[in-house]
């Protein structure tokens, strides 16, 4: 009886790694209905995440104001219209005694006006042509800061799925260290049953295996929790269920000086930093601008008619009224206010050109501190994967002990805790370096062309 369960334990364990092998190579094509991609998870967050169907929205915004008629360049053009209509009680008396009183009701009378006017400023001390810019320079900052939503998304996205990874990795380690303890009580009760083990191995047995149990479900309610994180995501419903692969494989052939020529040109928040700056820039010519004369052409057309049912004086009246002229005006004088506006754009200039600097020396240390890592990572991925293959070595010589009498439940219990922390120090290795190597992508503004690669 011994013999058929130490012989059952060693064959479960080795089916166990053949079938995790072998469903890591059948399992994408068999059942591909049901795994989902990072490509197609970022995919479906490209049309559905929130935040970025928000930031898409605000770029229609700017593309909307980007226009030669918000600049300025275009004339204004109104039409009014008006008409009046009265109802009067004439009482009337003159000193021409011969001239008889007035006394009537219900006099109608009424009048109109149509009028069309035109204001077209031709200067404007250059103005206009900064607003113009001002605008062009606005919707590209927005495209900017749409693709920093975008490129942060895809970050979280690929941190969430790959979480989810190491999630169901920490669950197959728990699930093969449960079948485990699960032949160790069975043979902790056999040999109590025959007389040759005691009743506190089978209890500590019973104990361990209850715990591994209860370890393990907290893991698998771990893994549905880091599900419901990605499907929030991807704004759909929380409780679709879906498979991924089970490995996680970090990229060793990545070129560090092209990643950081690629952050110090195209990072967005950089971008978006040289773009605030020249806004500024901006803002400063756009004031200047108004220290200089502003030259307006003026036109219009009014028509105006009247019909007066009185009885005496105008009877029917029309109006036709042509004009057109130029207009200059200056600003001489305002109390200094315009010259402080400009003193006070000229520091905000100094400001945003002080915040671009900024932003590059942290970009360029977060860059440091995530190659750090990666590099490490990587370091340990290969330490813990020969670290772990030893372990599992050992869970079968410790099992071969146990089961001949040469070792204590004890010792092979922590032989296989020490097996299951050199699989868990290698899930979180591989974690950790494929988290690094997506914060350098990140940051090297390439993360989502690479992503599709």
């Amino acid at each position: 009886m011994r013999s058929k369960t130490a012989t059952r334990f060693i064959v479960r364990f080795r089916i166990c790694a053949i079938l995790t092998f072998l469903l890591g190579i059948i399992t994408p094509n068999a059942f591909a209905q049901n795994i989902l991609t990072l490509e197609q998870a970022i995919a479906i967050a490209l049309e559905e995440n929130y935040a970025i169907r928000i930031s898409e929205k605000r770029i229609s915004i700017a593309e909307n104001d980007n226009t030669l008629g918000n600049a300025g360049f275009l004339p204004s053009l109104n039409v009014a219209a008006q008409k009046n209509f009265t109802n009067s009680h004439l009482r009337q008396e003159f000193f021409n005694a011969l001239q008889a009183p007035i006394d009537r009701s219900g006099v109608n009378n009424n009048n109109s006006n149509t009028g069309v006017s035109l204001n077209w400023t031709i200067f404007d001390g250059l103005g206009m042509f900064v607003a113009r810019d001002r605008l062009e320079e606005l919707e590209q900052a927005g495209r900017t800061n749409a693709k920093i939503t975008i490129e942060n998304t895809v970050a979280d996205i690929s941190s969430a799925y790959y979480e989810i990874i190491r999630q169901y990795q920490r669950v197959r380690a728990l699930r093969n260290a449960l079948d485990i303890s699960n032949d160790r009580l069975e043979l902790a009760k056999a040999f109590y049953e025959v007389g040759r083990g005691s009743k506190v191995d089978f209890i500590n047995a019973q104990v361990d295996y209850n715990g591994d149990t209860a370890a393990y479900i907290a893991q698998v309610q771990t893994l549905d929790n880091a599900k419901i994180d990605l499907n929030a995501l991807l704004a759909r419903n929380t409780s679709e269920d879906f498979a991924v692969p089970d490995t996680v494989i970090a990229r060793r052939d990545i070129s560090v000086d092209d990643l950081r020529q690629n952050l110090l040109a195209q990072n967005p928040n950089l971008v978006f930093a040289a773009q605030q700056r020249r806004l500024a820039e901006l803002n400063i010519k756009a004031l200047s601008a108004q220290q200089l004369p502003q030259v307006d052409l003026l036109g219009g057309f009014a028509y105006t008619t009247s019909n007066n049912q009185a009885g005496f004086g105008l009877k029917k009246g029309r109006n036709d009224i042509w004009s057109y002229g130029a207009r200059v005006s200056v600003n001489l004088f305002d109390g200094f206010n315009q010259r402080r506006r400009i003193q006070n754009a000229k520091i905000n200039s100094l400001i945003t050109e002080d915040q671009e600097s900024d932003v590059r020396n942290q970009l360029l240390a977060a860059f440091d501190r995530s190659l750090l890592r990666y590099r490490n990572s990587l370091q340990l991925v290969a330490l813990e994967e020969a670290n772990t293959k030893l372990a599992r070595q050992n869970v079968e010589i410790a099992f071969e002990r146990y089961k001949v009498g040469n070792s204590t439940s004890y010792e092979f219990r922590e032989v296989q805790r020490n097996t299951v922390a050199a699989e868990t120090r290698l899930i979180e290795a591989e974690y950790n370096a494929k988290l690094a190597e997506i914060e350098l992508l990140r940051l090297s503004g390439g993360l989502l062309e690479e992503v599709r690669m």
